[in-house]
């Protein structure tokens, strides 16, 4: 029996999406068949596809975009944000091919040359979040088809409709049917479609628990590529500066972009402690002017509502169990509109607790950790096993070279937010966070494997040591 699946609005509870989980079986085969030809065609032929790519989505610009804020409940303005993203990463794509996996020649000797080129893995299987639904697959599923790979695309069970937009979009391109492939369905299909003998990669985006497991999965496979991108906790570091207001808008802009559910959300605000009180209120104040409503709600909100309400109740079962171990209250978490998974911006000071937990918190909850020393500051901030995202507010060009060189993080920002990474450069984490093989403009190193060859137009051979002496009158006879 084929499972069902559905998808509501988050904003309304209202029924958006109806379908079936994928035969992962028969889609892999299919995309096994397509693959040769699609990896035959020229590069050129490629690029000019994916950039049709392009001019279909902006032909369908506000009906993606609209169909990510109602599928995953974010503001209008922020899913427009997010397709325009999808359109980019093409000239981004391209670009980073010829750079990072073009074909190279060197001399060699005797007249030979060195060849460098890339080749495709296959048959990749990219498991996308709820959060990006279009943005983040898709910065793996562009790179993986420019290389000449085929692709399979489980979107997250709680945004399969955008999945399926996503890939008609690519399919009205002219990307063939069987290159690019919809797999729909929960974690027992991802489950499936990574064990399968045909895939060749595995492209994640997701909880550290699902990215570890993957790994774990993996670990006598090393045929298989697997990049892993599995969140952080990442903190913002508020030191000296005299533009308070400017700081306090970095930290919401961290904090509660999305409601919180970005990888590189700054979950933990570390403040000077001689700075704390001044910028808290400030923080705090601008807090309380967010607009938290439905996407299309006029005036428009900053955030929309969490994916659903087993998110929202773990986060406030999570601000609870806070402040129920010593941290103190700044701003409260509240359940706006009852049914629903809407919440308030929520600020706790967990200076006082004793052990802070090392989760991802992936909502609009701030946590707050006074120091004294800026020192301490970069210690608090390493004391995580995530290493995605970490940013400095504040302070001199010798104290942020400080924190650049010490802080565990694969981004690392001054005086900007933790979030809003720009794919024209590497995106990852250490520790937890991922496993050193960076998505964005490095997503090219992972859809192709470099090949070396040593090549010459003429067989042109000698043995110059280690032979016996001709023996002449053998030779004579």
């Amino acid at each position: 029996m084929v499972a069902s699946l559905t998808s509501h609005e988050p904003a309304t509870g209202v029924l958006l999406w109806q379908g079936e989980a994928g035969d992962v079986d028969m889609e892999v085969a299919r995309a096994r068949t397509a693959w040769p030809k699609w990896a035959a065609q020229p590069i050129a032929y490629r690029i000019e596809t994916l950039r049709r790519f392009v001019n279909v989505v902006r032909r369908n610009e506000e009906a993606l975009a609209d169909l990510i804020a109602r599928e995953t409940g974010k503001p209008l303005w922020d899913a427009r944000v997010e397709v325009s993203a999808v359109m980019t990463k093409v000239d981004v794509s391209v670009a980073a091919y010829s750079e990072r996996t073009g074909q190279r020649r060197l001399e060699a000797n005797l007249g030979a040359r060195q060849s460098v080129r890339h080749k495709p893995h296959g048959v990749m299987a990219v498991l996308g979040p709820y959060n990006l639904p279009a943005q983040m697959p898709n910065g793996h599923i562009l790179p993986a088809l420019l290389a000449g790979n085929a692709v399979l695309f489980k979107p997250s069970e709680k945004t399969p409709a955008v999945g399926e937009m996503l890939v008609k979009l690519y399919h009205e391109a002219g990307v063939p049917q069987d290159a690019v492939r919809l797999v729909q369905g929960g974690p027992d299909v991802g489950k499936a479609l990574t064990a399968h003998p045909d895939v060749g990669g595995i492209l994640f985006t997701g909880s550290a628990q699902t990215g570890i497991a993957i790994n774990r999965q993996f670990a006598a496979q090393p045929s298989k590529i697997l990049a892993l991108e599995m969140g952080g906790n990442n903190p913002i570091v508020l030191w000296d500066t005299p533009e308070i207001s400017a700081a306090a808008t970095i930290i919401i802009q961290s904090a509660f972009l999305s409601g919180g559910q970005h990888c590189t959300a700054a979950s933990r605000l570390i403040v000077k402690d001689s700075l704390a009180d001044r910028a808290i209120a400030e923080v705090k104040k601008l807090a309380d002017r967010l607009i938290v409503d439905h996407p299309h709600a006029s005036p428009t909100p900053y955030m929309g509502p969490v994916i659903d309400n087993p998110t929202a109740d773990g986060l406030t079962e999570s601000f609870l169990y806070l402040m129920s171990n010593g941290g103190r209250p700044i701003k409260h978490m509240v359940r706006t509109q009852p049914g629903l998974p809407f919440l308030s911006p929520a600020i706790i000071d967990v200076t006082a607790m004793k052990e802070r937990p090392d989760v991802e918190l992936f909502g609009p909850l701030l946590q707050v950790v006074r120091v004294a020393e800026f020192g301490d500051a970069i210690a608090e901030a390493n004391n995580s096993r995530y290493g995605l995202s970490a940013s400095l507010i504040g302070g001199t060009p010798e104290q942020y070279n400080q924190f650049w060189s010490n802080v565990r993080a694969g981004v690392v920002n001054w005086n900007r937010p933790t979030n809003g990474a720009t794919s024209a450069a590497p995106f990852g984490g250490v520790g937890i966070s991922g496993n050193h093989r960076p998505s964005a403009y490095y997503a090219a190193d992972y859809c192709a494997y470099p090949v070396v060859s040593a090549e010459i137009e003429t067989p042109r051979a000698s043995i110059g040591v280690g032979l016996k002496d001709i023996d002449v009158t053998a030779m004579g006879d």
